[in-house]
């Protein structure tokens, strides 16, 4: 899921959790805007740590050290 889809799943929830005003028999419309808040919250998390491992300016860059060999001849 990338951070698009995790943004509008953050927006949709939270219109149906504060916005959305009507009943459905059986089904609470509230509760699934917050459980699609949560899905996109997690995703946006998720998807922010994944693309941050990619990222030439991470702390892992530092662990890496030049080894520099010289020849005699």
């Amino acid at each position: 899921m990338g951070i698009g889809v995790s943004v509008f799943l953050l927006a949709v929830g939270a219109i149906l959790a504060f916005a959305v005003e009507f009943e459905v028999s059986g089904l609470d419309v509230n509760t699934i805007g917050v459980i699609l808040m949560i899905v996109g919250a997690l995703g946006l998390l998720i998807s922010a740590l994944f693309l941050s491992s990619f990222s030439p300016y991470g702390a892992r860059r530092a662990d890496r050290e030049t080894v520099v060999r010289e020849e005699r001849f």
